[in-house]
């Protein structure tokens, strides 16, 4: 099977912190603003990027590495909401949340007209998205209570949240970031 050019790989914990689990939702609440602050200026950036591409062949790398940065931060906060990590998300450091997204060659890479059309043709995803999210509530629940009682993350649910945030982070490279034409593929494994 050929591996698809963006991966994430989040590292699996043997133990996790009760007392940080139980008020993990309360804990999250600053590092999620300071994050809505930035992504309001994501959207924006988008567009501007489809534009150079489809104009000017061009995706400008200090944009590229923009995007790159704050996909690597809402993926660590998204691992420390979650309670795969413990650690507190930082805002500059990878810490245990390993994104590859190539900076693509725009000429050669990516064909200049596909941004026009690609969130249609990633519908598909936001739909089986949309339901994988809500069973990754469900699992993140459950995940809750196995921590409060073992202090440990199960390791099933684990492997499928990161599935899951890894097909989202391919859906989002294809579609947002602009950074591959080739189609993510339907699957949680890398």
């Amino acid at each position: 099977m050929k591996q698809y050019p963006v991966n994430l790989k989040i590292d699996y914990s043997e133990a996790s912190n009760k007392l940080t689990a139980l008020i993990r939702l309360i804990l999250v609440i600053p590092i999620i603003i300071v994050l809505a602050l930035i992504s309001s200026y994501a959207e924006a950036l988008s567009l501007a990027v489809a534009l150079m591409i489809l104009f000017r062949e061009k995706y400008p790398k200090w944009w590229f590495d923009w995007n790159l940065a704050l996909t690597k931060f809402w993926l660590r906060i998204a691992a420390y909401g979650l309670l795969m990590r413990d650690e507190y998300p930082s805002t500059d450091d990878d810490q245990a949340v390993k994104v590859d997204i190539p900076y693509p060659d725009v000429k050669k890479d990516l064909n200049r007209w596909m941004p026009l059309v690609k969130w249609i043709l990633a519908i598909p995803h936001f739909i089986v998205l949309v339901f994988m999210f809500i069973a990754v509530v469900f699992c993140s629940v459950f995940a809750w209570f196995a921590i409060l009682f073992t202090g440990r993350y199960p390791k099933g649910i684990f492997d499928f949240v990161e599935g899951f945030l890894r097909w989202s982070l391919r859906v989002n490279a294809y579609v947002f970031l602009l950074t591959t034409d080739e189609y993510p593929p339907f699957r949680l494994e890398e």
